[in-house]
């Protein structure tokens, strides 16, 4: 192979995927028999087969039990929405997470108080071990799984106070913003990071995707006069939804 020369398994999953986006191949096709690919592209069934796992790694096809390698329905993108503005009227967790107001969304959720892992302490700004309490929840549009969250906040700030579980007490399902400023935290900064990559087996079976499907995980986190008072994971599919961020410029 000389130098810029693809592997013959990336070249013939490229033309298969040229013939699945071009239409050739549309949703619900059966994709050409491993026998099939090395007869038309004079390649070895080794070749053939990383061909086929490639484009299954995409997403592009899913093999179906008994049946063979078909093409899938290649969802349209949706947008979710994240902003800088934050209207008080509107700051549920599922606003906090999805900040487009015309969406209507609904979530479950459930609390429990562990102890903070390394990574977490380091966003938190505290020691591992110490007390957080970590909510989980699962958004639905429709219906449908969408989002999935995992948010940490640090017991040595909101424990024993009306807003200890984020879903319970006079401020249950507010946002953060909110039930800080309710034990006089005033949240003044937030950041996020954006990130891909392949979803967890249990992420991908509460959203519905498949094994090797991409997540974007968006890792956000509260600041009070530089203090993290929350930090969370937001896991979205790649496949199916677009970040677009609305920002205030000053």
């Amino acid at each position: 192979m000389t130098f810029g020369e693809q592997p013959a398994y990336l070249r013939v999953a490229g033309d298969l995927r040229k013939k699945i986006v071009d239409g050739l191949l549309p949703p619900h096709t059966r994709l050409p028999s491993q026998a099939r690919i090395r007869e038309e592209y004079g390649v070895s069934d080794t070749v053939a087969l990383e061909a086929r796992k490639v484009l299954m790694a995409e997403g592009l096809v899913e093999g179906r039990s008994g049946s063979g390698t078909y093409v899938r329905e290649r969802p349209v993108p949706r947008r979710i929405a994240r902003s800088g503005f934050r209207p008080a009227d509107t700051a549920t967790p599922f606003r906090q997470e999805q900040a487009d107001t015309t969406v209507r969304g609904t979530w479950e959720s459930g609390s429990e108080q562990t102890e903070a892992s390394g990574p977490i302490a380091e966003r938190l700004g505290i020691k591992p071990g110490e007390r957080v309490m970590r909510t989980k929840y699962v958004y639905r549009e429709a219906g449908e799984a969408m989002m999935l969250s995992t948010s940490w906040e640090p017991l040595a700030v909101t424990g024993r106070t009306p807003v200890m579980l984020p879903e319970e007490g006079p401020l249950g399902g507010m946002g953060v913003v909110e039930r800080m400023a309710a034990i006089d935290v005033v949240v003044d900064n937030v950041t996020e990071e954006v990130g891909a990559r392949p979803g967890l087996a249990e992420e991908l079976l509460a959203l519905g995707g498949v094994p090797g499907h991409v997540v974007l995980v968006v890792q956000r986190t509260f600041y009070a006069s530089g203090r993290p008072v929350e930090t969370a994971d937001v896991v979205i599919p790649a496949d199916r939804y677009r970040v677009a961020y609305h920002l205030p410029v000053k």
